[in-house]
């Protein structure tokens, strides 16, 4: 990255997030609801495509860069919490990973109500995967090389003989 100014760096970044974000909603248009992990995961893509985009606009700043590696690494950590419920390493939100809490004190009623509140998609199971990693793990491996593309921008790295 040594050929690569600071600020086209974080744009880079940012580009790749809103990247990131274009994909689900194609995911989504071809009939792949989302989650609400996969939702969850969406929120620090769309806070670096914007720093991304201002540090495009406004110029490079390190408090930026360091915002934008903040949302990337955001974006990591949600989708490693969101591929290990997939793949059943630790528990997820009980509300979208199935199991109705409280079953023994329920009337058939609340039961029959609790289950169409339930929510459709569920966080634990993998909708689609591309050798053998699905989505969010996908998202992960992504977040993990743009976390990576904003450590750089942050620590200054510069052409040589042009400011950062």
């Amino acid at each position: 990255m040594n050929g690569f100014s600071s600020q086209w760096i974080a744009v880079l970044a940012g580009a790749g997030s809103a990247a990131l974000l274009a994909a689900a909603l194609v995911f989504q248009s071809l009939g792949y609801a989302p989650c609400e992990l996969c939702i969850l995961q969406r929120w620090p893509h769309l806070a670096a495509a914007l720093i991304g985009a201002s540090i495009w606009a406004f110029g490079w700043k390190r408090w930026l860069a360091a915002l934008g590696l903040l949302a990337a690494l955001c974006a990591t950590g949600f989708a490693i919490y969101h591929a290990g419920v997939e793949l059943k390493l630790w528990a997820g939100p009980q509300h979208c990973s199935g199991g109705v809490s409280g079953l023994a004190q329920m009337s058939a009623q609340d039961l029959l109500t609790a289950l169409e509140a339930a929510p459709v998609v569920r966080c634990d199971q993998i909708a689609w995967s591309l050798f053998g990693i699905s989505m969010a793990g996908w998202n992960a491996v992504c977040s993990a090389a743009l976390s990576g593309l904003w450590l750089a921008s942050v620590r200054g790295r510069k052409r040589a003989g042009a400011a950062a």
